[in-house]
């Protein structure tokens, strides 16, 4: 029988890459098959409820949602044989997660495939991977949703931003402002935070490289004299917790994370799952907190992201599709948009936004500029600091459809015309993420400021940490919740993030503004007495 193409599995190289060579094909390598779900239609009609704003449909716990929406074992049973017919190896094998891990040489995956891997050089370095779309036998169509990890580039970047002290860098504002800093105790006071240590709850953190170093938390947090969170490293995928000792790496996206959550939420647990910096091993740390039975996280922190442009189909879906289940058990994900204003860095021109904070099913964090006086908040604008480039990233996704609870809402141009939703926008929520109103952290035995849109993710997920604290239940999936009570947040009004400008109510710079903590709180614990 012939192949078929597995929808959205097309792929491009790098801009201004080219092949060097076929890959070796005696290199061995890990592949993530994603299988379809059990009773598929019956989630997506579950999170579509909640979508609508129908709490009343419920959460289901992590054991309730893999009775009836694991893998079929049929199905996970076909690619097993399809394993054995190409001599791959099943090397792990997650039913509620949907994940077979196949291991095999890149001759035996070129062949089970139909692909032609290649070794691939570009600016930034190399990578394996591949051009066109994976071909699926006709046995398998249907069954397998994406096969992801065949192409090991790097598929997202870390969203922080170093303060820049340097004269020459100073910002091109007038007139010029003097930068400040905040510890994250004074950010949560400034948005008015719910009193509470995150006690009982555990927060997720993902990482795609780097580490922490014990004894720099424990410095950190006894200088905030706060408690230590119990902080616990989880592999995925054979990542581990690498510090590099470079305090300017990408240590300082683990650092800047945990300090953040553990400052906000010191009685919380914090599991920091690690895994390749690949759209396998980006989806594989996203699915293995969600369905977590020992760690059990309620709100997941993601800072790692990049243009839409530069995903698969595939891969967008498998990771959409793994927010939904969360919203189905009651679980936030908090994400980053991106650090790189309406462009979201892609140089090939027009708007772009940042997946996966461009889920429908994410709690896009979006950026401001956040200035105080005498612990209140005299002035936050949205981010754009014109200098270095770093802005708040936000507009309309090319990808996924209007949800129901952004209809009738516009994107404010620069120029000044509004425009009305289509698609997706992005953000949802904002934050300080001015690296000159920035965050003070430690990092591999330096302390330093930094800001990013990075910081704004374990912001919101400290905030809800908290919040479900007092709540005593999980504040799930906020987004329809939000959209319906707009006074709940801060609106932010001044600024613009390149091509799209803030304005009353949503906009495609900070969404529908910054924290105001006291009414989130009171808000959430009403709605869980309604949802008892």
């Amino acid at each position: 029988m012939a192949n078929v193409m597995l929808k959205g599995s097309e792929r491009s190289a790098f801009e201004h890459a080219r092949a060097r060579a076929p890959a070796n094909p005696d290199e061995r390598l890990e592949v993530s098959v994603i299988v379809r779900r059990r009773a598929g239609q019956v989630l997506r009609a579950r999170a579509t409820a909640l979508a609508a704003g129908n709490r009343a449909v419920g959460y289901l716990t992590r054991e309730e949602f893999a009775a009836q929406h694991s893998a079929d074992p049929p199905d996970l049973a076909a690619v097993r044989a399809f394993a054995t017919t190409h001599g791959l190896v099943v090397v792990q094998e997650q039913a509620a997660r949907r994940t077979v891990v196949l291991s095999g040489t890149v001759a035996q995956f070129n062949a089970a495939f139909s692909v032609q891997l290649q070794l691939f050089e570009h600016a930034g370095g190399s990578y394996r991977g591949r051009t066109g779309a994976i071909q699926l036998p006709a046995e398998l169509d249907g069954i397998v949703e994406a096969v992801l990890g065949l192409d090991n580039r790097p598929q997202a970047k870390p969203h922080l931003r170093w303060f820049n002290s340097d004269p020459r860098a100073k910002k091109k504002r007038a007139p010029a402002v003097a930068p400040v800093s905040y510890t994250p105790i004074q950010v949560a006071s400034l948005y008015g935070f719910p009193s509470g240590t995150g006690k009982g709850q555990c927060v997720a953190i993902v990482e795609l490289g780097g580490g922490f170093q014990p004894a720099d938390l424990t410095k950190y947090f006894s200088g905030l004299k706060v408690g230590s969170p119990k902080v616990t490293a989880v592999s995925v995928d054979h990542g581990q917790n690498s510090p590099t000792g470079a305090a300017n790496g990408p240590d300082g996206e683990v650092m800047l994370d945990i300090e953040v959550v553990g400052a906000i939420a010191p009685a919380a647990s914090i599991a920091v799952y690690f895994a390749p910096n690949t759209d396998a091993g980006f989806l594989d740390a996203v699915t293995s907190a969600i369905h977590d039975t020992i760690n059990k996280p309620s709100v997941i922190s993601v800072s790692w992201g990049s243009a839409e442009s530069t995903w698969t189909g595939q891969a967008m879906t498998a990771m959409d599709d793994a927010f939904q289940a969360a919203a189905t058990m009651g679980i936030t994900v908090c994400v980053a948009s991106g650090d790189n204003g309406s462009s979201d860095g892609v140089t090939a021109g027009g708007d772009h936004v940042d997946f996966p904070a461009s889920s429908p099913y994410a709690l896009g964090c979006g950026g401001t500029s956040l200035r105080a006086s005498k612990q209140a908040i005299a002035a936050e604008s949205v981010w754009n600091d014109g200098a270095s480039g770093g802005a708040s990233g936000g507009g309309v996704s090319r990808f996924f459809p209007l949800p129901p609870w952004q209809t009738g809402l516009a994107a404010k141009q620069s120029k000044g015309k509004s425009v009305p939703l289509k698609n997706r926008g992005v953000p949802d929520v904002a934050g300080d993420a001015d690296p000159e109103t920035g965050y003070q952290v430690r990092i591999d035995g330096t302390s330093t400021v930094i800001g990013g849109t990075s910081a704004v993710a374990p912001l919101w997920a400290g905030l809800i940490a908290r919040i479900n604290q007092a709540a005593g239940t999980p504040a799930g999936y906020l987004n329809p919740e939000l959209y319906k009570s707009p006074q709940l947040l801060r609106d932010i009004t001044q600024g613009n993030n390149g091509d799209f400008a803030a304005a009353a109510g949503w906009d495609a710079c900070t969404g529908l503004g910054s924290p105001n903590g006291k009414a989130l709180s009171t808000a959430s614990k009403a709605g869980s007495k309604r949802a008892r």
